[in-house]
Parts: C-alpha cells; sequence; structure tokens
C-alpha cells in the first residue's frame, strides 16, 4: 500500500507531463502519425451468443506513446493486476467493512466457482437467479393475480440509491426490450410528491410493489413502503391481499414478514453486492419483469463477457484499464476536475446519472488504505446528458470555456428508430462525429477571419475562436441489446476499480452517506416538539426554527 503520488513511475509521468505532456496538441500528434487511430483505438468482442462489439477510439487524446509507455508502467507498479486478482477470488479488498467485492460472481455465467470466506458463492446466486426467473415469468404471463383476479399491469420499485439508479437506468436504456402492458414505476425520493405522483398513475388491483432494502429498515424506502400499502389497503381493505401486491429484496425475513410479505416471495442478496453494483442482482427483479428474464441473462452475460476482457486481456489492450489511465492522466496531471458522460442515445439518458453514483460514491474518498490521508487528487465529479440535448445546453463551456473537462462519447450503428429511413440516425451520428473533431480541432483567427471574409468585425473575432485540443474518447457499439449494455456498464466498473487501486483507496465503502443521516434522525424529532430549537449552529437552528414557525399543520 503506497501512496499514489509516492509510486516511481508517478515522478516519470509528471517529468513527462512537465518537458512535453502539457503541451501537447492533440491534432499536431495525428499529424506526426498518421496511424494514429489504428494504434490507439481497441475493439471489444463479445461471444457468439452475444455478438456485441464495441469500439473504443483514445486517439483525440493529449497522450503520446510516450505517455501510455509510462501510464501502463504506472498499473503495473501499482499492482492493479494484483488486486483485481484479488476481487475475482473474493479476497475482502473492502477491508474497512470486511467484505469481499463480488459483484462479478452476480454475472458468473461459467462453471468457475467463486469463493468468499472459502465457500463457493455460485449455487445461492443460481438460486436467486432462477427465483427471479420464476417470479418474472409468473407476472409477464398474467399467471401471478392482483386481489380481484386481474393481472398486473404496473410494477413500481421503491428502492433508492443502487436499489434504485440501476434499474431505473437499464429500464429506460432497453425500453425496446418492455413488454407492452406492463409498465415499470420507480420510487426513491422521501419527498412525499414522488410516490404520490407515481399512485395517481396505477391502479391498487393491477400494480405489484417490490420493496428494495437489504435490511428492510432503509428510512425513505421503508417511509415510501409503508405510504403505498396505506394507499393500497384503502383499496384492498385486507391484510392478507398485501402478499399478492408486495414482494421484498432484502434479507431480513423477520421485518419483511411482518409487513405483510410472503417469505417465499422474499428475494436475497448478499453483504458482498455493493447497492451501486447491484442491478445485477435481485435489486434487478424489476429488469427481468420488464424485459423478460432472457433478456435479463443476456444482460448478466454482457457483463460476464466485459470481465472476461478485463481479467484476460493484456494491460495494453485492456479497454477499462486504458480508460483509468487516460482519466488519470488528466485528472492527476493536468487538474481535470470533472468528466461528462455524453451518450448519443436517448434510450441512455439515466446513463451518466447512474456513474455519478458508481464512480463518486466508488473513488470519493481522501484517506488511503493505509488509513493516511492522499496526497493525490483521486475521484473526479462526473455529469453529462444526451447528446444533442447537451449541445444546445452545456457544450458552450466545453468548447470556450477556461476548463479541461474529458469527454466519452457514446453511440450506436444502429437505431432501434430507424425514423424516415434513418434520416434522424444520420444526423444524430453526424453531430457526435462532428462534436469530438470540433473539440479537437477548434478553430483558429486565421479560419474566422476567412469565414467573415470582407466583413470583418474586429472585436467580434477573438468570440469565434475555439482553441480545441479538448480531450475525448468515442466508443461506437453496434446497437444498444442487452448484452452490449451489459458490457459497457461493467466496462466503465472495471474502469473505476483501476483508478481506486492506483490511488490506493478501498472503492467499495461509502461512510461519507453516514453523517448526514445520522444528523437527521436527530433532528427529526425536534421538528415537531414545542419550542426554539439550540442545539446546532446558528445557521443550522436559524433555518430549523424558520421551517418550525411556518410549518403547516397536517
Amino acid at each position: 500500500m503506497v501512496l499514489a503520488n509516492k509510486l516511481n513511475t508517478w515522478s516519470k509521468l509528471q517529468e513527462h507531463y512537465d518537458a512535453e505532456g502539457k503541451s501537447f496538441v492533440i491534432k499536431k500528434l495525428f499529424e506526426k502519425d498518421p496511424q494514429r487511430f489504428e494504434k490507439y483505438h481497441r475493439v471489444f468482442k463479445g461471444s457468439d451468443k452475444t455478438k456485441s462489439s464495441i469500439l473504443f477510439d483514445f486517439s483525440k487524446n493529449r497522450v503520446s506513446d510516450e505517455t501510455l509507455k509510462l501510464l501502463l508502467e504506472l498499473a503495473k507498479e501499482a499492482k492493479v493486476e494484483e488486486m483485481r486478482s484479488k476481487m475475482f477470488t473474493g479476497e475482502h479488498i473492502n477491508f474497512t467493512e470486511d467484505r469481499a467485492v463480488l459483484h462479478i460472481a452476480l454475472r458468473n455465467l461459467s462453471d468457475r466457482p467463486i469463493y468468499d470466506n472459502g465457500a463457493d458463492v455460485m449455487p445461492e446466486v443460481r438460486e436467486v437467479l432462477a427465483h427471479m426467473k420464476q417470479f418474472s415469468e409468473a407476472v409477464r404471463s398474467g399467471e401471478w393475480k392482483g386481489y380481484t383476479g386481474k393481472t398486473i399491469t404496473d410494477i413500481v420499485n421503491i428502492g433508492i440509491g443502487g436499489s434504485d439508479l440501476g434499474p431505473v437506468m437499464v429500464t429506460e436504456a432497453l425500453k425496446p426490450y418492455a413488454k407492452e402492458g406492463l409498465k415499470a414505476h420507480f420510487v426513491s425520493n422521501i419527498d412525499g410528491t414522488h410516490i404520490a405522483e407515481v399512485l395517481k398513475s396505477v391502479n391498487p388491483e393491477t400494480t405489484l410493489f417490490i420493496i428494495a432494502s437489504k435490511t428492510f429498515t432503509t428510512q425513505e424506502t421503508i417511509t415510501n413502503a409503508e405510504s403505498a400499502k396505506e394507499w393500497f389497503l384503502a383499496s384492498a381493505k385486507d391484510v392478507s391481499h398485501v402478499a399478492k401486491h408486495f414482494v421484498a429484496l432484502s434479507t431480513n425475513t423477520k421485518l419483511v414478514t411482518a409487513f405483510g410479505i410472503d417469505a417465499k416471495n422474499m428475494f436475497k442478496f448478499w453483504d458482498w453486492v455493493g447497492g451501486r453494483y447491484s442491478l445485477w442482482s435481485a435489486i434487478g427483479l424489476s429488469i427481468a419483469i420488464t424485459i423478460g428474464y432472457d433478456n435479463f441473462e443476456e444482460l448478466l452475460r454482457g457483463g460476464y463477457e466485459m470481465d472476461e476482457h478485463f481479467v484476460n486481456a493484456p494491460l495494453e489492450e485492456n479497454i477499462p484499464v486504458l480508460m483509468a489511465l487516460v482519466g488519470l492522466w488528466y485528472n492527476n496531471f493536468f487538474g481535470a476536475q470533472t468528466e461528462a458522460i455524453l451518450p448519443y442515445d436517448q434510450y441512455m439518458h439515466r446513463f451518466a446519472a447512474y456513474f455519478q453514483q458508481g464512480n463518486m460514491e466508488s473513488n470519493g474518498k481522501y484517506v488511503s488504505r493505509s488509513g493516511a490521508e492522499v496526497e493525490a487528487q483521486t475521484g473526479p465529479i462526473i455529469w453529462g446528458e444526451p447528446g444533442t440535448n447537451g449541445q444546445h445546453a452545456f457544450y458552450q463551456l466545453i468548447h470556450q470555456g477556461t476548463k479541461v473537462i474529458p469527454c466519452d462519447f457514446l453511440a450506436p450503428v444502429e437505431t432501434f428508430n430507424p425514423i424516415r429511413q434513418g434520416i434522424h440516425h444520420d444526423i444524430l451520428l453526424s453531430n457526435f462525429f462532428a462534436q469530438t473533431e470540433a473539440l479537437m480541432v477548434g478553430k483558429n483567427e486565421e479560419q474566422v477571419r476567412a469565414e467573415m471574409g470582407a466583413n470583418v468585425v474586429e472585436n467580434i473575432v477573438p468570440h469565434k475562436i475555439f482553441k480545441g485540443n479538448k480531450p475525448t474518447n468515442s466508443f461506437l457499439f453496434q446497437k444498444l441489446t442487452p448484452a452490449t449494455l451489459g458490457s459497457l456498464i461493467a466496462m466503465y466498473e472495471h474502469k473505476i476499480f483501476v483508478q481506486g487501486a492506483i490511488w490506493d483507496i478501498n472503492s467499495y465503502d461509502q461512510w461519507g452517506v453516514e453523517l448526514g443521516k445520522q444528523l437527521a434522525k436527530a433532528i427529526l424529532p425536534e421538528l415537531s416538539a414545542p419550542g426554539e430549537v439550540a442545539s446546532h449552529d446558528a445557521s443550522t437552528n436559524g433555518l430549523i426554527n424558520h421551517y418550525k414557525k411556518n410549518k403547516k399543520q397536517y
């Protein structure tokens, strides 16, 4: 366990950055090397079963052959390969919670055992998957009936964080595979508005609620679940009907059955699954019901195939590793604070939000694995929206602002919706290609003057200049199938892992979410107690007392 900036290769990278890296001009790198694209792209190929294909082009980056050589040396010196082996063999790399990190087991479609504490976890994983298959098929076929004998038309997933973001993102991304007449809804926020608006659109006779809480004590989730039950019983009356309309993704049999859910309809998952990595588990039940279990299994297969690539491909051919190293180059040497994820696919409109949690909850850490404070920047801020919407919103800052913002552009070769002989898709992809080119080449003063011709307005010229040299990665996948989406998700998961390993942090705990929750529990009774509050700082006291003074009694 060595701090990242104490590694020998880190010093070499700093020297390389100071000597030439900070002055790299991407378009000049292309001029010097006409084979740059050939050298700086990789293609991931899935199996014959999935026929997935993802092209990763990292040629439009401020990276030379020497940069890449040093970055790969850094990965080796930081023992990324050893840490990878520890994760896949079930060592408790989440040492602050003494847990293995085995989301990879959830999508292990091989016969290979995966161990935690000496026990093979795969039999239990397969048992839960079989349970999910049986249940999802019963709902989709109409075999599962509500309390009045009607089939289910709506499912409402109640969860928060990883129990919500993953299922939301995947069901949106795979809408073309959704069953007609069966609609998925998601409730996460404790704000009563969220559940109130969902309940307005569903019928208690034909709605199935999925309550996703490992402990069945998560405040937001259980409060929403109790409100959903109250709403349901206002129509159903009989508490015994709860079992036909509520199921649980949990490990707490006692609380689940006390709620009114049949223990047979409780889907298990394990401590070695972090919430932000859990869509592959029973947390994905809403996905399996929406798109069908066979398609859910294809999602798993896509993740598994990317796992195989990550484990077996040499570092220099390894897409998640290369993504991580290029990102680290900007984060730690160019001082980039953020990364944008920009999918040119409307179905992927929640992809960036999903990896906000995936990346920022994993690598938003300032303490190293040894307990010492890190001395280098760790996780970047992740953000993004689908193209071309973003072009008419925030791309201005990426093109002409003062910040370095590395961007990932993602797009499908094939669309599910070839409206008007595919003209929409051609326009979409023309923008995808144009943006990465424009970000790289920019526009100089000479070009601006030539465009303005005889009508040059001197004080306008500088405003039309684009400096260019903005770094981007491009990902082109054939089609957004379940398997391709699975591979894309696993690809980003492993990128996050590699960066965390190099920064020597624990990417798999999340203590940072705890303090606010603890303080909220202390404040909650104060909001209904009589009198002014004086137990906090002056600002918090002032805000609470303003709320209490103006609060409406419901």
